[in-house]
């Protein structure tokens, strides 16, 4: 191998591109040549290179250098020393290039070429076989041209430059190729009769195209079949000869005037001298003309160049074969007109453009960035006769704004007002409104505002246009000092912008409404008075004076919003004597100590004392020493012989807290005996009376004093400060109130004596006294904004029918965006201004006038001399008129308006007749009379005679020219009935709902009550003609009242008042309820959720708490002893004590009254009864036990409590007292307790009584437990010190209940069809608001409709074109003529159309089915007898779909139209034309498929097989031609299976890649798809490319389908359906040897050649058939029945 470099991939460099080919053959063949050209060591080395390095350089441009590494490389791989290589072979390592920049990006980009055309992967591929059989299309590859270019010249490029920045897009990309589509026809229509009445003739059947062929598909057969056929034999000559006229030839105009004037020359003496008279037509016609021209040329118009010349054609006498004989043997007739008047054709002629205009967009918009141009031309001559119609007058383009500064678009922006005030009665239900007094509602609410479109960057753009003006002014002015600051440092004063439409803004529109909240007012709350306090001087600092006061005082336990002013006042006094500010409290009596100290017998006992405050405080104990000292207090020790007596109870809760005349306030204190006295010595117990004191108490009198305060007055300004405050023309913050000073507020504060009213002042305390101002700051006041009027709304200018402009109004408005107050300004009173529109004098609006119709110009008389009658002026001609632009008033305008906006241009030639000598003319019909009344009478018009036709007797036939007409008077009778459904029920319009008259948007516009649904009317005539409906005197509609039904909320009872705490002592739950009165129906607000049980009751349950020490039981003293065991001497002994416990109300002074005892906790309620023994004299006497003391924690046995007792008695001499203490082991949850806190769950959230929705709180309760189970007193917590953190009130929130909220209606729509019955108004509303919470849902009808008024259509309708008309001869180019009329439908689809008086049509446009180009007569031919023609077109086909079904292949739609031959003389048929068909795209085509069907037939073996297309129309061509009919007809039963065609040994068999299975019985069942192994090719590139298709399905192409690569078959089926056994086997080993598979296919394959087959059947020619070559090879085909006869005659 000879020595060579290879590049950075590693491939040799002198290698071609096939040479991998090679490589692989080698390999197989197992040969390899290692030095094939020299046998020295360096043959097996290479120079190697690696990639091409950055490009570097100083400089961007072609300036740069890069450099790649090279070195030397073994042909296995690896390196070596430069010397091995050869040097002069070395590759440079270094080159010149361009250095890419990031500004380069803007100069180069890619160039991309166009797509070539789609070519076949296999025509790619070497050696690929085409496939045989197309399914769908064939894939194909298409490349184009890429390169990087140059923007500035398109000059190419370094592929790198544009790589720097974007990588190069593809060259080649996946297609599709269709298959070949045959040409499809129908079936023949049935035979035509023939065309010889005598003789023999031809009968002719035709079909027509159905598909055109495509794609290279076979073409399309013979549409026409020919039959010869004999009538009989002709009696007489036949008729062998026709008169045929030929075509009119082009209009010229008649001989130069040169010659006319050297043939007057030459008669000029001979004119002379007889001026008398001058007798020479053509002279008379030349005279004629040129005064008509000098008169006519004062009134020509320049756009039209209007020359009349002449026009011949030529008649001949045809034979039956087609040659032309002499005129003398056509019968005999009067020959038709050769020469005739003509228009010489002129074209259109136009200026040249002019210069586009400027850009529509002259300023930058990013989001429409492109604006449009326009230039125009204007018309120099319009188009004459024949000529070119005028082209477009106006073209329009693309554009962008011009120049580098372009200033920025006018943009739009949504702008809203400010929010209204929050109202929360709009959020109440039905019932809500019916029951709740609306003020002081609070919570949560709503509020709106308006919502409008404003320009956003007006004053940026006013600006702007102030630079450009000084600008403009000069050097001057812009030296001068700018009065606006520069740009970077605009400002704009903050100013109303003016409302602009509302269409003008895109964007999302903000929302009109939000919820919002009125803060509830929070109530003050107070706890209940505390205790009197003592006696105390007003001011214990000054003490003079014996006058004092006992105060009583309650706490604040809610405070109140807007401060504590509005809480009832805190204090009360009561004037009392003998004030102290500090005194001796009584702590406790020391013991008993007898006197003189003996045992027993009286004593006293000392007080321990401490020193309190007026508050209960204690003070030292100096402060008391004014004070009386409390004196030691008697007593007596009972000896043991004496009466013992207990001590006496505390004093009792005083009856009364004052005294009057009539009440005083009463204490008691009780004590009882407990021994008895011995019968002698003892003292004696006293009597009964004396067991119990009573003292007075609270003797002050009933006067009770107090402050009362006045509500604070409004926030004034402070005279002391400085006026700060200012009106505040800005809007409002967010929290709305901009605080502009301090201000001051002052209230009334008097004395009140309770139950009498107010005191001097100097009667209640001054310590307490309330303050009577306060600082208070002063909101700003706000003034009234709005923004400028908007512009006024556009006049538009409309017509009434006389010409006249209506008058019309425009307004403009403006809005308020922040509403008045604290004392600002007020809003103007004028919002909306309304005004006349300026009406123009002149209706816009343009017509065409049409002149006077000129003389009628015959064809000149040289011409014409030879015609009979020439020597008269007469016969028939041309005339012209002129037309003109006129505006509505008639004034002249220029013809482009009329072009733009007029109907169509009237004609402005016509035919015309001049009368001859020998013709009748009469006048014109006159009007017809009228008719005294409808469907009475007759009605007529007449015409006369005019000039000589008087005399002539052939005029006064009036048969042939009558001279009056007579019809029955009109018989107008019209019949109205009603068509189409009712509408929606209708509200009148402008209903609302009581109480949002001020609402923008509101859910509550009224939307139930009386309405009214329409039904359509239609009035028909007496032929059943639609008219308009006023005929039948009817507004268009039947009105009838309809309800619809209002929406009724869900409706509750009142809550239920609270239950009772569930608990006494700690918290517990109480609960309220609503019950379910009536359920919400028509789409009323939704009831809330109901008891799951009953579904019919709505509770709120709420924690609450039971003060513990609220009720306690209170006992009465220990009644007298009753002894059991009676010792009578002694009066001791065993006996019962009973006494009266009740359950008390506890107050702060004390238990004030009984209750019932369930209130009072019964665990711990005292004995009311006890046994005891009583002691006896000498015995010891103790007291009662004291409380046990508390066990220390832990509760375990080994801790105890003890109570103690004390003697009252000491025991005689050998006797002894008991044990003074009892102790007792400490018990768990008997005698000692745990304690914990326990929380609660949350409440349910708590509103405001006037609120509906919006902030609550939820709140729980802390409950001290013992640990027992038992709630207690939170003090035994509180004692313990245990830890609380828990947070007891959290806010939440109430979603409110928001109603829908709805737009008002739109305006009714435009009808939806400009007549007929089917027209239908519509109107929209759309959701503001959606329904939330419990609100009232959106009702389901967004949209009304309602019937338009019927209204008769009305178009322009063609007739059907008559027959050709060739005038009196047989045959030849003539002309067929159909006529334009007025007809009224009812404008539904299947409705007949009747054609009524062109007036009716005058107002629509001269038009039929939108084309303006009337067309009424068109040229056409006549074919003479004998003469082979074309037919008229067929209709078009319908719009079939090219595609391939089921496989989701589709390439277009497409229809055709056909024109068969037709045949009259077997003779001719050489001279036949050939057929023709045309095509043209189309939408929405149909998917056919097309397949075999057979049946038999009757007296045949053979069943009949025809190809049907899938919506059952029989066809030719589509069919797959696999299995041609013909071959089936060999096969019993036929082969309709799909894929199988018949053997030629009489069996069905499957095409290729189908495998056939059988029935039990032995015939083919069906033919089952054999696997595909499709093994791609090297050049099959469709994986990583996307497919196109290349082909428009409406143009033929000769590209044939292919394959990317070969497709294997495999049949791995058997006979009966099943696997073969090698399958299993080949499965196996078919991934190991699949690429020695790949290698050897191809290689195996690269000599192959397609295999073509086709199969073509051709019918025997001894049915009598012969076969010609026309023109273009076009075959006909003529069938001879005779020989059918002959033929089938021979087969029997």
């Amino acid at each position: 191998m000879g020595q060579g470099w290879r590049g950075a991939g590693g491939t040799p460099g002198k290698r071609t591109g096939g040479s991998w080919y090679l490589l692989v053959t080698l390999l197989l063949c197992g040969f390899w040549k290692a030095h094939s050209q020299t046998d020295d060591g360096k043959s097996v080395y290479f120079w190697e290179t690696g990639p091409w390095g950055r490009c570097m350089g100083s400089d961007c441009g072609p300036g740069g250098s890069q450099s790649r590494a090279v070195w030397c490389a073994h042909v296995d791989g690896w390196t070596t020393l430069h010397t091995n290589c050869d040097q002069a072979q070395r590759p440079s390592n270094q080159r010149n290039c361009f250095r890419v920049c990031d500004w380069h990006k803007d100069l180069y980009d890619w160039q991309l070429g166009a797509w070539n055309e789609c070519v076949p992967v296999s025509a790619r591929t070497f050696g690929a076989a085409r496939q045989f059989m197309c399914s769908g299309g064939e894939e194909g590859i298409q490349t184009r041209e890429v390169g990087c270019t140059l923007k500035a010249d398109g000059s190419p490029a370094e592929d790198a430059i544009c790589e720097y920045f974007e990588p190069k897009p593809r060259l080649e990309q996946a297609c599709l190729i269709p298959c070949p589509q045959d040409c499809v026809v129908t079936e023949y229509s049935p035979w035509t009769s023939c065309s010889k009445t005598c003789g023999t003739g031809l009968r002719n059947r035709v079909r027509s195209v159905l598909v055109p062929p495509l794609f290279g598909g076979a073409g399309c057969p013979n549409l026409t079949e020919f039959q010869s056929c004999k009538p009989g034999a002709c009696v007489g000559p036949e008729g062998l000869y026709s008169l045929r006229v030929g075509p009119w030839t082009p209009c010229v105009l008649p001989q130069t005037r040169t010659a006319r004037q050297a043939k007057r020359r030459k008669g000029k003496g001979q004119g002379l001298r007889e001026r008398g008279g001058v007798k020479d037509p053509e002279t008379r016609e030349l005279i004629q003309k040129k005064r008509s021209r000098n008169r006519l040329n004062r009134q020509e118009s320049p756009f039209w160049d209007i020359q009349v010349g002449y026009q011949t054609r030529e008649v001949a006498c045809i034979h039956r074969n087609g040659s032309r004989v002499g005129r003398n043997l056509c019968i005999p007739r009067e020959l038709p007109l050769t020469i005739q008047s003509c228009v010489l054709p002129k074209d259109c002629q136009v200026t040249e453009w002019t210069d586009w205009s400027s850009c529509s967009k002259a300023c930058a918009d990013p989001e429409s960035p492109r604006g449009t141009r326009t230039r125009r031309r204007q018309v120099l001559q319009f188009s004459v006769g024949e000529g070119v119609e005028c082209p477009v007058l106006e073209e329009t383009e693309s554009c962008e704004p011009p120049g580098g500064s372009v200033p920025p678009c006018a943009s739009y922006t949504w702008r809203t007002t400010e929010w209204s005030d929050c109202r929360v009665d709009v959020l109440l239900s039905q019932q809500d409104r019916r029951r709740t007094n609306m003020t002081g509602l609070c919570g949560g609410g709503l509020q709106t505002r308006e919502v409008y479109c404003v320009q956003a960057n007006a004053e940026l753009l006013k600006y702007l246009n102030n630079l450009k003006e000084k600008d403009k002014a000069g050097q001057t002015q812009r030296q001068q000092k700018p009065s606006v600051p520069p740009l970077l440092s605009i400002t704009f004063q903050i100013t109303a912008s003016r409302p602009m439409e509302n269409q003008l803004c895109t964007g999302p529109i903000p929302n009109r409404s939000q919820l919002c909240q009125i803060p509830c007012p929070i109530d003050c709350e107070v706890s209940p008075w505390g205790a009197w306090g003592p006696c105390i001087f007003e001011n214990c600092n000054d003490q003079t004076g014996k006058k004092g006061f006992k105060l009583r005082k309650r706490q604040i336990t809610n405070e109140p919003t807007g401060g504590l002013g509005s809480c009832p006042h805190l204090v009360e006094a009561m004037p009392c004597d003998e004030p102290s500010c500090y005194k001796w409290q009584l702590v406790s009596l020391d013991r008993c100590i007898p006197d003189d100290g003996k045992q027993c017998g009286p004593g006293t006992q000392l007080p321990q004392v401490q020193c309190i405050n007026s508050n209960g405080e204690l003070v030292d104990r100096s402060l008391c020493s004014s004070s009386a000292v409390l004196e030691p207090v008697s007593c007596e020790v009972p000896c043991a012989r004496d009466c013992v007596l207990s001590d006496w109870t505390p004093w009792s809760t005083c009856s009364q807290t004052c005294s009057s005349k009539t009440v005083e306030g009463k204490q008691m204190r009780t004590r009882s005996i407990l021994a008895y006295n011995a019968g002698e010595g003892g003292s004696l117990c006293p009597n009964s009376s004396a067991l119990q004191e009573v003292r007075n108490c609270n003797e002050h009198a009933c006067i009770v004093y107090h402050w009362q305060t006045g509500p604070w007055g409004p926030c004034t300004e402070d005279p002391s400060t400085a006026p700060l405050n200012t009106s505040a023309g800005t809007r409002p913050a967010a929290d709305a109130q901009g605080l502009c000073s301090m201000g001051v507020q002052t209230r009334k504060v008097m004395c009140v004596r309770v139950n009498v009213g107010q005191v001097p002042p100097k009667k209640c305390p001054e310590g307490p006294r309330p303050s009577t101002m306060r600082p208070c700051q002063l909101p700003c006041k706000k003034d009234c904004i709005v923004t400028p009027f908007s512009n006024w709304t556009e006049c538009s200018v409309s017509c009434d029918s006389g010409g006249e402009a209506v008058k019309r109004k425009q307004s403009r408005r403006r809005l308020v965006i922040q509403t008045p107050s604290n004392g600002g300004q007020d809003c103007p009173l004028v919002l909306e201004e309304e005004r006349d529109c300026e009406v123009p004098k002149v209706c816009p609006g343009f017509r065409w006038k049409t002149h006077k119709w000129r003389k009628c110009q015959l064809v000149p008389w040289v011409l014409r001399k030879e015609t009979p009658g020439a020597q008269e002026t007469c016969g028939p001609g041309l005339q012209t008129r002129a037309v003109s632009c006129r505006q509505l008033d008639g004034t002249q305008a220029d013809i482009s308006e009329c072009l733009k906006s007029a109907k169509a241009m009237p004609a402005i030639t016509q035919r015309c007749q001049l009368p001859c000598q020998d013709d009748c003319q009469l006048t014109n019909w006159s009007k017809f009379s009228s008719c005294t009344a409808d469907c009475v009478g007759v009605r007529t018009r007449k015409r006369a005679l005019i000039g000589r036709s008087k005399k002539k007797d052939k005029c006064k036939n009036t048969q042939m020219y009558p001279l009056s007409e007579t019809q029955y008077c009109p018989c107008d009778k019209y019949n109205a009935q009603p068509v189409g459904k009712w509408s929606d029920c209708i509200l009148p319009e402008g209903g609302r709902a009581d109480g949002t008259a001020a609402m923008k948007v509101q859910g509550d516009v009224k939307e139930c009550g009386q309405g009214y649904r329409y039904q359509a009317m239609v009035c028909y005539d007496q032929d059943s003609r639609l008219v308009e409906t006023s005929r039948c005197n009817s507004h268009g509609y039947i009105e009838e009242a309809c309800i619809i039904p209002c929406p009724s909320d869900c409706k509750l009872s009142e809550w239920s008042n609270w239950s009772r705490c569930s608990k006494s002592c700690g918290s517990g739950v109480k609960v309220r309820s609503k019950w379910l009165r009536e359920k919400p129906y028509n789409g009323g607000r939704p009831c809330p959720k109901l008891d799951h049980i009953n579904q019919a009751q709505v509770y709120e349950v709420v924690p609450c708490q039971s003060d513990c020490s609220q009720y306690v039981w209170v006992a009465e003293p220990w009644s007298v002893w009753k002894v059991s065991n009676v010792d009578l001497k002694e009066n001791c002994g065993e006996g019962v004590q009973t006494r009266k416990v009740r359950c008390m109300l506890n107050t702060v002074d004390g238990p004030s009254e009984a209750v019932e005892d369930y209130l009072c906790d019964p665990e711990e309620m005292p004995l009311g009864a006890r046994e005891s023994r009583l002691p006896c004299p000498e015995d010891c006497v103790l007291n009662d036990w004291g409380t046990w003391s508390r066990c220390s924690m832990p509760c375990t046995r080994n801790n105890s409590h003890v109570r103690t007792a004390y003697a009252l008695r000491y025991p005689g001499v050998g006797r002894q007292c008991p044990e003074l203490s009892d102790r007792e082991p400490c018990s768990l949850n008997l005698n000692c307790f745990n304690y914990f806190y326990n929380i609660t769950d949350w409440s349910t959230c708590q509103l405001s009584p006037n609120a509906v929705c919006g902030s609550g709180i939820k709140t729980r309760m802390l409950d001290c437990v013992r640990s027992d189970g038992k709630s207690v007193d939170i003090k035994f917590c509180e004692e313990l010190s245990l830890e609380k953190n828990w947070q007891m009130n959290v806010s939440c929130t109430v979603e409110c209940p928001v109603n829908c909220q709805l737009s008002e209606w739109s305006v009714w729509s435009e009808c939806s069809q400009t007549c007929g019955l089917d027209g239908k108004m519509q109107r929209q509303r759309s959701v503001v608001q959606a329904s939330q919470g419990d609100g009232r849902p959106c009702p389901a009808q967004m949209e009304q409709w309602k019937p338009c008024p019927v209204r008769p259509c009305y178009r322009w309708q063609y007739s059907p074109w008559s027959e050709c008309r060739v005038e009196s001869v047989v045959c030849g180019h003539g002309t067929r003529y159909r006529n334009l009329s007025c007809f009224v439908s009812d404008g539904s689809g299947d409705g007949e159309s009747s054609m009524v008086d062109e007036e009716l049509c005058s107002s629509l446009e001269l038009a039929v089915n939108g084309d303006k180009k009337i067309i009424l007569k068109e040229a056409c031919t006549l074919p003479c007898p004998g003469e082979c023609y074309l037919m008229e077109w067929s209709d078009w086909s319908s719009c079939v779909n090219i595609c391939v079904k089921g496989a989701g292949v589709d390439f277009g739609s497409v229809q055709v139209r056909s024109r068969a031959v037709l045949a009259q003389e077997p003779e001719n048929l050489q001279l036949c034309p050939d057929q023709a068909w045309e095509s043209q795209p189309c939408t929405g085509g149909e998917c056919f498929e097309y397949k075999w069907f057979s049946s038999s037939r009757p007296n045949s073996s053979r069943p009949a097989v025809w190809c049907q297309r899938s919506d059952g129309l029989k066809v030719t061509g589509g069919c797959p031609a696999m299995n041609p009919p013909v071959d089936n007809s060999s096969c019993d039963p036929p082969c309709l299976m799909t894929k199988s065609f018949c053997s030629e040994a009489g069996m069905c068999m499957c095409e290729e890649g189908f495998t056939e299975v059988l029935s039990p019985a032995g015939q083919l069942d069906q033919c089952a798809p054999i696997p595909v192994l499709e093994i791609p090719t090297a050049g099959d590139k469709k994986g990583d490319v996307k497919t196109s298709r290349a082909i428009n399905p409406t143009l033929p192409t000769t590209i044939q389908p292919g394959r990317t690569g070969r497709t294997w078959y495999l049949q791995p089926y058997g006979p009966d359906g099943k696997l073969k056994m090698w399958v299993y086997g080949v499965a196996a080993g078919a991934f190991v040897l699949l690429i020695f598979i790949v290698s050897m296919i191809y290689l195996a394959c690269s000599a192959c050649v397609k295999v073509h087959r086709s199969l073509k059947a051709q019918e025997s020619d001894a049915n009598g058939t012969a076969v010609w070559m026309g023109q273009n090879s076009h075959e006909m085909v003529y069938t001879c029945p005779q020989c059918q006869e002959l033929a089938q005659s021979n087969s029997s």
